[in-house]
């Protein structure tokens, strides 16, 4: 049977009516936020607005010419947006700047360069494809070469005190040898030899006018953005208390060994902690003895 007249356009009337209703809430949503369509938490993002200068270790920064610019800028938003990341910086370095500022005003260093700690290794004795270690990231070789021992048992490029100080005498063997703390810096992460190289072939004497490898050419903005941001982290948008933070470790005493150690576990025990609490106050001890060669003493530290 055949509806009547009206009743058929009733219904065209409905249809069209849903159908402008669909169109306003797509075309609405356009206007909203992509995580305001999806999420109900705002989120406001904003570049990074540069200064009118820059500095590193005292040595000026030539930001007004474009590519230096943008290389900086590049660092400071990946810096400033990995928020976990930064976050993470920011915790430890209550625990290691300290340590590295004492050691560095000993060593007549410039506080900037204990930002390559955090470029290098996040603050961690963190391992690298290619056999560096420790939180300056030593290889074995240079490691030696600076006094620090690495053998079977010990490695003390894990040691927060004596890695620092080889990390300072370092810097200043590369300071004397190219002229600049950029340059030394630069040196640090691509090695001397072949930075050298590169002074020469491009006949350039600014770190700023290379043309480098992928990773040398951020290394130097790098630092500088992780500078920028730890110095002053709220003003890129991090909060954070002091008491969240990771504290120095600090509360310990040490105990002289000059014998060999057979099971650091139970030495540990004998000194009231636990084999975990050893080794967090002790990276530099590799392995679960301690073999110690006549005359050799070592120093480890007893949580208290």
């Amino acid at each position: 049977m055949n509806k009547p007249v009206w009743i058929k356009i009733s219904f065209m009337a409905v249809g069209v009516l849903l159908g402008a209703i669909v169109v306003f809430v797509l075309h609405s949503s356009e206007d909203l936020p992509f995580n305001n369509r999806y999420d109900p938490l705002p989120q406001t993002i904003h570049a990074v607005k540069l200064a009118d200068r820059y500095d590193f270790a005292g040595e000026n920064i030539p930001i007004d010419y474009f590519d230096v610019s943008e290389r900086l800028e590049r660092e400071l938003l990946l810096n400033t947006y990995m928020h976990s990341h930064t976050l993470l910086h920011l915790k430890l370095a209550v625990r290691y700047f300290p340590l590295f500022e004492r050691i560095f005003a000993e060593q007549n260093i410039p506080d900037d360069l204990k930002y390559l700690a955090v470029a290098e290794s996040s603050l961690r004795n963190a391992v690298s494809y290619a056999g560096a270690k420790g939180i300056w990231q030593f290889k074995e070789e240079a490691a030696k070469e600076l006094d620090l021992e690495v053998n079977n048992w010990v490695d003390e490029r894990n040691h927060p005190e004596k890695a620092t100080v080889a990390a300072c005498q370092y810097l200043k063997k590369l300071k004397e040898r190219f002229g600049s703390w950029t340059l030394a810096a630069a040196a640090y992460n691509m090695g001397p030899t072949a930075l050298q190289k590169a002074l020469a072939e491009q006949k350039e004497t600014n770190y700023y006018d290379l043309n480098l490898s992928e990773e040398t050419n951020r290394y130097v903005f790098r630092i500088v953005a992780m500078k920028e941001i730890m110095a002053d982290p709220e003003k890129f948008g991090f909060y954070i208390r002091k008491n969240e933070c990771y504290p120095e470790l600090t509360k310990y005493d040490l105990v002289e060994v000059s014998t060999s150690i057979p099971d650091l576990a139970d030495f540990a025990h004998e000194h009231n902690i636990t084999y975990r609490q050893l080794k967090l106050y002790n990276p530099w001890l590799i392995k679960s003895e301690l073999q110690v060669a006549n005359g050799k003493k070592y120093s480890i530290k007893i949580p208290k």
